[in-house]
């Protein structure tokens, strides 16, 4: 017998699910509700969660999501999409945006009924991040603006409020710059292959065509023609009427030969005629201009002075790819062993730390209102004064759960033995507590693939030792666990620090950056990023041929790269080392076993909605 579920919203959320699947043409489609932010991964979906209550906002949100979601699915190729996807991250999200559009415009097409309830999703999606209330284009991403208004193009319909605020701040810039490709966009809906090629067009209108990189479309061409070549070349072996053929085809080529060469004559005519007529100072006719080489992509983002000697043989791996599962359970548990007496204490703080973020996620009342659930606490001011009127109060969740932590370690040698035992203990303790509390984590490393210069040295040295050639060492950059990846699955991939060799040397600002790259790419609303780190970026091939100030002043301009946009909260702890100079949200701590303490109270201070405990965490960097 069936048990029967007590759950009022299990028939709405199974009856959605199937409809999802039928929408987006996969039987097989896996459809969960989840806390965590929607989306795709292979062949499950995840939907916003409908509690029990069931309310209006829950029940059309979910319907919104799974339509847009159930769109992506069945219109979207990602072999077609990946192949003309442009590498640069602002083309990228432009590109990424209007595939989106273009896909909720075909369901708004083929089946009407999905239009509105995708309004839903983006109304909520806008006034979440508070594009109602933007009044300067520099405010929101271009890339937000240009999804809308190809769906606003595409379908017709006005866009809901917040989003249509957004398209406005930028629609004069983005007419202005690519009018005239807009006006076809409603024709190349059907075919992802079309658009795609006009998105990129799109992209380039709009002044990004330099990270658009290799036209996809040019290899194809070239084997086209070459197949064409082939079939006109004559066959040596046949005879009769084709003999007649090959006469006339070659009396065709000596008149084309004839035909180019007095072309190349009337321009080397042409040529001398200028260069002797018009002399040396000839002005370009108006509106053209030589053409010149595209401007190298800088290596930093945030100092385009910063230089990189090679970066070929930069690395961005996954600890598993760097040991065997055998060896990566090995120095876990040699890792467990070193720890075992800190464990205890580690653990007291970890729980802690979950008992104060639990807390903050509880649902909390808003009173006083005119509409919503009858305050019964306040009817005893009804009963002494009939003339007070009734009061009501609303049920609100915290935006707690849509957030992000990146713990960022220094890989550095001069972080071998306790320090980076702990950091990687802790590490995996916060990863731990923070998944059951719903909050993502991604924990990353950085290093250097060789001590003293690597094969960025080697290059240099060949070539003669340039003044000034900026970074000389290859760079290993370390993925402990993704934001999406389960703990439990990642374990033991944290014992990779324990491993001999491989802690070498540190370049912070690239690291940061790195990491800050990554988080950006998220789609969670706050963004956490720890760094752990003993000190000063040093690299000795580098600092030893160009300025002493190099690193240093690389890892300051990142970081108030970071800062200034404030898109990303940037806290530090420097083990043994004062870091306060660097970061404005620091704190040092003199015994790394201090470490596990000072983890948990800065994310619990940045987590805690009292203002005063988070001004707290800006007051320990003086202490």
């Amino acid at each position: 017998m069936t048990k029967h579920s007590d759950n009022p919203a299990d028939p709405f959320k199974k009856a959605l699910a199937e409809a999802t699947k039928v929408m987006a043409n996969d039987p097989e489609l896996n459809v969960t509700y989840t806390v965590d932010p929607s989306g795709l991964a292979g062949d499950s979906m995840r939907l916003p969660q409908v509690s029990r209550r069931m309310t209006r906002d829950e029940v059309l949100l979910a319907r919104g999501t799974a339509d847009a979601l159930a769109l992506h699915r069945r219109y979207h190729d990602d072999a077609v999409h990946t192949r003309y996807a442009p590498p640069g991250d602002i083309a990228r999200d432009l590109y990424e945006a209007m595939e989106t559009a273009r896909c909720e415009a075909m369901g708004a097409r083929d089946m009407p009924g999905t239009a509105g309830n995708i309004d839903v999703k983006i109304t909520h999606e806008a006034l979440r991040r508070g594009y109602d209330q933007c009044s300067d284009r520099a405010e929101v991403p271009l890339a937000v603006a240009a999804g809308y208004l190809v769906r606003h193009l595409a379908t017709g319909r006005d866009l809901p409020r917040g989003a249509g605020n957004v398209m406005e701040l930028w629609r004069g810039f983005m007419e202005e710059q690519a009018g005239g490709t807009l006006e076809n966009i409603q024709d190349r809906l059907s075919d992802q292959t079309e658009f795609a090629r006009l998105a990129r067009q799109i992209i380039s209108d709009f002044g990004y065509g330099d990270q658009l990189g290799e036209d996809p479309d040019q290899g194809e061409d070239q084997e086209d023609q070459a197949e064409e070549d082939a079939e006109e070349q004559p066959d040596p072996d046949s005879t009769g009427d084709d003999d007649s053929d090959d006469n006339d085809a070659d009396a065709d080529a000596e008149q084309s030969q004839e035909d180019q060469q007095d072309q190349a004559q009337a321009q080397i005519s042409t040529e001398d005629m200028s260069d002797s007529e018009m002399g040396d100072e000839a002005d370009m006719p108006e509106g053209e201009a030589p053409m010149e080489a595209p401007a190298p992509t800088p290596a930093s983002e945030a100092d385009p002075d910063y230089k990189v000697y090679l970066d070929t043989h930069d690395e961005e791996i996954a600890a598993e790819d760097l040991a065997e599962p055998a060896e990566l359970e090995r120095l876990r548990a040699y890792l467990d062993q070193q720890l075992e007496p800190l464990k205890g204490a580690v653990s007291r703080l970890a729980n802690k730390l979950q008992r104060r973020l639990q807390a903050q996620q509880n649902r909390s009342w808003e009173f006083d209102l005119e509409e919503g659930i009858l305050d019964a606490g306040r009817l005893a001011r009804v009963v002494a004064n009939p003339t007070t009127p009734l009061s009501f109060k609303r049920e609100k969740d915290t935006e707690f759960r849509d957030t992000m932590v990146t713990l960022l370690l220094d890989n550095s040698g001069s972080m071998r033995g306790r320090p980076i035992s702990i950091a990687a203990i802790c590490a995996d303790v916060l990863a731990r507590t923070l998944e059951r509390c719903s909050v993502k984590v991604e924990i990353l490393g950085f290093t250097t693939r060789a001590w003293k210069g690597g094969q960025a040295r080697e290059m240099w040295l060949n070539d003669g030792r340039p003044q000034q050639p900026g970074r000389l060492n290859d760079l290993r950059h370390i993925i402990y666990k993704r934001a999406d990846a389960p703990w439990r699955r990642t374990r033991p991939n944290l014992g990779l620090m324990m491993k001999e060799g491989l802690l070498k040397e540190n370049i912070d600002g690239e690291a940061l950056e790195w990491a800050h790259r990554r988080m950006m790419a998220r789609q969670e609303s706050r963004k956490i990023l720890m760094v752990i780190s003993d000190g000063a970026p040093v690299d000795d091939s580098t600092l030893s041929v160009n300025p002493a100030n190099f690193l240093e002043k690389h890892l300051r301009d990142v970081i108030a790269m970071v800062e200034k946009r404030k898109m990303v909260e940037l806290l530090a702890i420097g083990i043994g080392h004062d870091v306060t100079r660097y970061y404005e949200r620091a704190v040092t701590i003199t015994d790394v076993e201090q470490l596990a303490g000072a983890m948990t109270e800065q994310l619990a201070a940045l987590f805690d909605n009292d203002p005063r405990a988070r001004a707290r965490l800006g007051l320990k960097k003086a202490s």
